[in-house]
């Protein structure tokens, strides 16, 4: 990413949080739990991230100082923009070679502690979301962080993965995939949402390798080891291993992301083609994704 140029569509609200103290609290594990007992229960994602915040088991650890961004900040937030900017000129470009009208680019708020969203309050708990009702990523930085140090996945391309994922929601949005499914959803029972709601996620991993695929052909970014560390990653945030981490057991009805061999097999569909178009997640049997 070294020379490449950032995004103009960043909104720094990190000065206007707060500092946060050694730890992370209920961190991802925390999420997956509160995530899977509201999504069973039939919540949407504006009601996990108003159980996350509220949740008495996963209250924040702030310090009440303002948040002063260290030099590892800041070289995260360049490296987050200049992401972005990658992912507004690979989809500016696939969408009109798609014939699919023009791409209009989601905003990213960068946050420290908590963030008012257009899907409601979250903390950085909550990790990176999409929230389609104002089209914009949220992302507090020191999530980079914890997926070193909690869940062992580092490396820039790794870090990447996790911004294209969340840009991959926004292309749904703008193809009406996300649109539909949540209507789909809202008519289900919670565990078939459920199901919607993984087809949702490999897709948005699917989208995310496509978009590293062209933009390695567009600006020969990626190196030894990147492809390596975003798979590294895809397979420690699948729903079976981390509710091995959280209960020591699976939930099948409770996944809403898949499994970690499932987001694996897509995201590195997804770097193989650099085609948007095989990735369709909703016409393959549930089992067989």
């Amino acid at each position: 990413m070294n020379g490449r140029r950032q995004s103009g569509n960043i909104d720094d609200r990190r000065r206007s949080g707060f500092g946060r103290k050694a730890g992370i609290g209920g961190g991802i594990i925390g999420i997956i739990i509160v995530a899977a007992v509201t999504l069973f229960s039939g919540g949407g994602i504006g009601d996990v991230l108003s159980n996350i915040t509220g949740s008495g088991a996963l209250q924040p650890q702030y310090s009440q100082s303002a948040y002063e961004p260290t030099a590892e900040d800041e070289q995260l937030a360049v490296f987050a923009s200049q992401v972005l900017a990658g992912t507004e000129d690979v989809w500016t470009r696939e969408f009109r070679r798609q014939g699919w009208g023009e791409y209009e680019a989601p905003r990213m708020v960068l946050f420290s502690g908590a963030v008012n969203s257009g899907c409601g309050q979250a903390t950085s708990q909550t990790g990176p979301f999409y929230c389609s009702a104002d089209q914009t990523v949220y992302i507090d930085l020191d999530f980079f962080k914890d997926m070193k140090h909690t869940i062992g996945a580092d490396g820039d391309f790794a870090y990447a993965y996790v911004i294209a994922h969340e840009v991959g929601h926004h292309v749904q949005y703008l193809l009406g995939t996300l649109g539909d499914a949540h209507s789909r959803m809202s008519r289900l029972s919670e565990t078939e949402a459920n199901k919607i709601s993984v087809r949702l996620e490999l897709q948005a991993d699917f989208y995310a390798g496509v978009w590293a695929a062209l933009d390695n052909e567009m600006f020969n970014s990626i190196e030894e080891g990147d492809v390596e560390n975003a798979i590294n990653a895809a397979s420690k945030i699948g729903d079976d291993y981390l509710q091995k981490k959280a209960y020591g057991r699976e939930i099948p009805d409770a996944f809403n992301h898949g499994r970690s061999e499932q987001r694996v097999r897509w995201l590195t569909k997804g770097i193989q083609t650099g085609n948007p178009n095989y990735g369709d997640t909703f016409s393959h049997a549930y089992d067989r994704l």
